[in-house]
Order: structure tokens, then C-alpha cells, then sequence
């Protein structure tokens, strides 16, 4: 499931803090253990969890063996982050307490965070065991089976969850957010669409209703939803504020670049960067100054940007400006639809002397006269958030798997993969990528390919916004700008998508890929 996919153990962890003080005794009639336990339990509903553990911890001196008081501790570890610790909590609270279906749940839900996710699901099928109409460990399974592609299963849990509650907002955007994934957008429009009946300020039902709306093509009706990502929990903490207005879409009158000064700054991945800048010349030719605000590694990629006065690292002090927006809520201010989305190509260049350097390196008997390939085969894995890391997971190729592409005679492979996981030393590939320190120097090494296969990363962002072809190599459930039912991109013309016809399956893909590269490799007469 994608990055905006709702996360259901916050509200599940929550319930455990709840169920329990709900059985507190008054604190008159409690024993110095429970009167630690209470306290630390109204501190934990009300949020304040670090300063609920250690009444937790102190409940816990006192008399060692409260089940109630393990529970709540380990989801408050859990909620800080510390799994691991909460683990030991919720085995300890179900050693003494076997039938406790909050453990089991929230036991699953510390699984889920250390990315242990067929333990995770088998503690919510204990959970289930016991309490069979307990609506968050439905949904709660329902999420972890999507982040392992097990989409037919998780939908069986959200109908579960429905049938138990048929207006739970959350579990009508777990189902939304399945059938988006099993590519069933009407239905997925429709789910997000009833929970947003049933709360009309439900942030997660309209941004994931928007991304629906995008993935099936229809980008007018989605902007105005694509606002609503603010509000969401994921996103709530990293909007930026500032004194200056917000950007309605108005010009600014004048000659590009004397205009009033107007901020751009950029949000969510590199790749989101790369795809979406390419609207600040748009900008400019409003009449604007246009400072853009981007992650280091984009820094001078991004200052070929035409119509950019100046580029700042993200962070940073910024200089003075008028009006700012968000990058991403560009595309609405310009009211883009399918047929006019700015697709030209390519509107970011490599440093001409960058690209002379490599030239030279190549072509002195390091590569010989076949094609020229470039291969990325992962994407940020993104510890720390267990739903995006099961999405890089099922995004990521093992770069084992790509053993069929060196089958292909005349063909030389370039390693564009910052980091691990690396090519077996079975599958060669010239890499110098340990020498590149932002995007503007892989663009100079990428200007000298002449085709770069990659997953769904910020490297077939950059090839595409280079002009270079790229082959996506892509999941079954894609990221709502690759949409479904096409080959191509409207968002970048070079691009030929290769998807995933079942949920890991990349076998299949490889072989199709290797067939068209040999195809290629025959057309343009490359050989050695």
C-alpha cells in the first residue's frame, strides 16, 4: 500500500490506554501500585506519554505482576517508538494473562514496527481468536497483509471490519485503500467517498480519495482533495508556516523575474521534487521571482531549472519573499488535467563539463561500443515507518533477480543504486556511484546512457526530467502518477512502464524487459 496509506495502529494503541481506565477503581480505594497505574493511564489518554512511563514503571515496582499495567506500558513504548522494549511488555502481560486480546493486538501492532509482519499477523489472528468481532485487529491485519501484497486476504478483513461497523470511517479507508491497490479505483473512490459522508473533515478520506482520483486519470477533480494532505496525521507536522501569504494562483504581473517573490518549497521525496518542478518555469513566466527551496542533493540539479532566480537548501535561512506554496499544490493552482499537463522534456540539464568528464572516463576502454545502461532497483526503504518500508519492499528488486539482463548480449550496465543492496559480484556493472555526491553529478553520468531501466525512485524521476528513455520497472499496486491500463507516462514522454502482473512477481517483468533490450540492442547495431 502507498506512503498516504492510513495508519490504524495509532487508534488501536490508543484503545488499550482507554479499556483499561475504564476499569480503574477510584483513587480513594486504590493501593499505592494502582494509584501509579491511574495516574499513568490519564497521562497516557492524554497524550503525554513520556511522562506517563515512568507511573508505569513505578506501578509496576510496587507489584510486579498487573497485566493491565504491562499492557499499557508496552503501548507506550510502542508509541514512542520503541518496540522492541514493548515487546517484552506485552509477553510479560500475556504470560500472566493468556486471554487478552488488547495485548495480542497491540503485541502485533510492536511486530509490525520492527517489520516482523507474519508474527504481527498471526498476534492479530490470536487477538481475533478471542474477541472474533474485534474491529481493529481486522483492520489492523487488513493493513499488514497489504504491506506484504497480500491484497485479496486484506480486503477480506476490511469487509470483516465493515460488516462489524458499516459507518467506521477508518475501516471504510482501509477498504479504499485495498481495492486502490488491487487497482478497483471506482470502488476505492466510493469507499473514501462513504467515510467522508460519515465525517466530512475526515483528512485521510479525501487525500487518499485524491490519490484514487489521480491513478484513474481524472487530475481536475483531484487537486482540490490533494489539499487535504495537511491535515492528515502524516503530514499534519511537516507543513510549513509562515508569516507571508499562501500562493492562490493569481499573476503577479511584469516581466519574468521582476515580479514579487514568490517561495516554492518542495515536500515529500526527491522523487515528488523531480517530478513536479517542472512547473516553476510556469511560474516565472507569471511575472514572478521565483525562490525554490529544495533537499541539498537537488540543489544544482534544480538550478537548470529555467525561470528559477535562486535555489536554497531546505533548512536553511531563506531570504525574503512575498507569497510561498507548497511544490505539490502546484499542478491544482494551474487547474492541470490529463491533456495539459506540462510534459515537455527535458526541463533539467547536466552540467555540459560534468558530462564531457564522464564521456572520457567511459570511453577509455571501461565500457565497451554496446548500449549503454543505467539500472536502479531500489528505493528509499524508509526505517522507521513500517507501512513505507513494506511499500519499498514490494517496489525494491533483490539485484539477484536481475540475472536475465546480463543474458543480453551488447549491452554494458551502469549502476545508478546509491547504497545497498549492491550487485552480486556475478552481475558486473561499471559503479562509480560512491563518487557522487548529489543528483546534479549522477545527472552528468545518466547523459551519457542511452537507457535507464529503474523502479519507481527519484533515478527514473531524474532520467525522465533529463529527456532520457526509461523502462519502470513497477509493482501490481502503483503510485497514483503511474496510473493503470498504460505503457506510457503523461508526465514524462520517454517513459515505457513494464508492471507487475501479480503482487512480486518480477520474474515475468524481467523476462519482457530482456526481450525488448535485445530487440534494441538489434535496432541501433550496438555490438561489444
Amino acid at each position: 500500500m502507498n506512503r498516504q496509506q492510513r495508519r490504524a495502529e495509532t487508534k488501536q494503541k490508543a484503545s488499550a490506554a482507554t479499556g483499561s481506565a475504564a476499569q480503574a477503581p477510584s483513587p480513594a480505594q486504590m493501593a499505592p501500585a494502582q494509584l501509579a497505574l491511574g495516574e499513568a493511564i490519564r497521562l497516557h489518554q492524554a497524550g503525554r506519554l513520556a511522562e506517563a512511563l515512568p507511573r508505569y514503571q513505578r506501578s509496576l515496582a510496587l507489584a510486579p505482576n498487573q497485566p493491565d499495567a504491562l499492557q499499557n506500558l508496552g503501548s507506550a513504548l510502542n508509541d514512542l517508538g520503541r518496540p522492541a522494549e514493548a515487546l517484552t511488555r506485552f509477553h510479560q502481560a500475556l504470560a500472566l494473562r493468556p486471554t487478552y486480546p488488547i495485548a495480542h493486538l497491540n503485541l502485533g501492532n510492536a511486530f509490525w514496527a520492527l517489520g516482523r509482519a507474519d508474527e504481527a499477523i498471526a498476534a492479530y489472528g490470536n487477538a481475533l481468536a478471542q474477541k472474533p468481532d474485534f474491529l481493529a485487529a481486522f483492520d489492523a491485519r487488513a493493513l499488514v497483509l497489504s504491506g506484504e501484497g497480500r491484497f485479496t486476504e486484506a480486503l477480506s478483513d476490511a469487509d470483516s471490519a465493515l460488516r462489524l461497523a458499516p459507518r467506521d470511517v477508518q475501516s471504510l479507508n482501509t477498504r479504499g485503500n485495498v481495492l486502490r491497490a488491487l487497482g478497483r479505483l471506482d470502488e476505492a473512490i466510493d469507499s473514501y467517498s462513504r467515510a467522508i459522508a460519515v465525517a466530512p473533515g475526515y483528512a485521510d478520506g479525501h487525500f487518499n480519495r485524491a490519490q484514487a482520483l489521480l491513478a484513474a486519470g481524472r487530475l481536475e477533480d483531484a487537486w482540490g482533495e490533494y489539499e487535504w494532505r495537511w491535515q492528515t496525521p502524516q503530514m499534519v507536522a511537516t507543513q510549513r508556516r509562515f508569516a507571508a501569504p499562501i500562493w492562490q494562483g493569481e499573476a503577479s504581473g511584469g516581466q519574468p523575474g521582476t515580479g514579487r517573490r514568490l517561495l516554492i518549497h518542495a515536500e515529500q521525496g526527491l522523487g515528488d521534487t523531480l517530478q513536479f518542478c517542472r512547473y516553476l518555469p510556469l511560474v516565472a513566466a507569471l511575472g514572478f521571482t521565483v525562490i525554490l527551496e529544495v533537499p541539498k542533493p537537488l540543489v544544482r540539479i534544480c538550478a537548470t531549472l529555467d525561470g528559477v532566480t535562486e535555489v536554497v537548501v531546505q533548512g536553511e535561512a531563506l531570504p525574503a519573499f512575498d507569497l510561498h506554496l507548497p511544490l505539490m499544490s502546484l499542478p491544482g493552482r494551474f487547474r492541470t488535467g490529463l491533456g495539459s499537463i506540462p510534459a515537455a522534456t527535458p526541463y533539467l540539464s547536466a552540467d555540459p563539463a560534468a558530462v564531457a568528464l564522464w564521456q572520457g572516463q567511459l570511453g577509455q576502454g571501461r565500457l565497451g561500443q554496446g548500449l549503454r545502461v543505467g539500472l536502479a532497483w531500489a528505493g528509499n526503504p524508509s526505517l522507521g515507518n513500517p507501512s513505507r518500508t513494506a511499500m519499498d519492499r514490494r517496489r525494491s528488486i533483490a539485484p539477484a533477480r536481475l540475472a536475465p539482463l546480463w543474458q543480453v548480449p551488447g549491452v554494458h550496465f551502469v549502476s545508478l543504486q546509491k547504497g545497498k543492496p549492491s550487485l552480486p559480484d556475478t552481475l558486473p556493472a561499471f559503479d562509480v556511484m560512491g563518487e557522487m555526491g548529489d543528483l546534479a553529478d549522477t545527472a552528468a553520468l545518466v547523459a551519457n546512457l542511452d537507457l535507464v531501466i529503474a523502479v519507481d525512485s527519484a533515478v527514473a524521476h531524474l532520467a525522465g526530467a533529463l529527456g532520457k528513455p526509461v523502462w519502470l520497472l513497477d509493482r501490481t499496486d502503483p503510485c497514483w502518477r503511474w496510473m493503470l491500463g498504460r505503457r506510457d507516462s503523461p508526465w514524462y514522454p520517454g517513459l515505457t512502464i513494464y508492471r507487475q502482473q501479480n503482487p512480486g512477481d518480477w520474474e515475468a517483468v524481467l523476462a519482457e524487459v530482456s526481450a525488448d533490450l535485445a530487440r534494441l540492442r538489434a535496432e541501433t547495431g550496438r555490438t561489444g
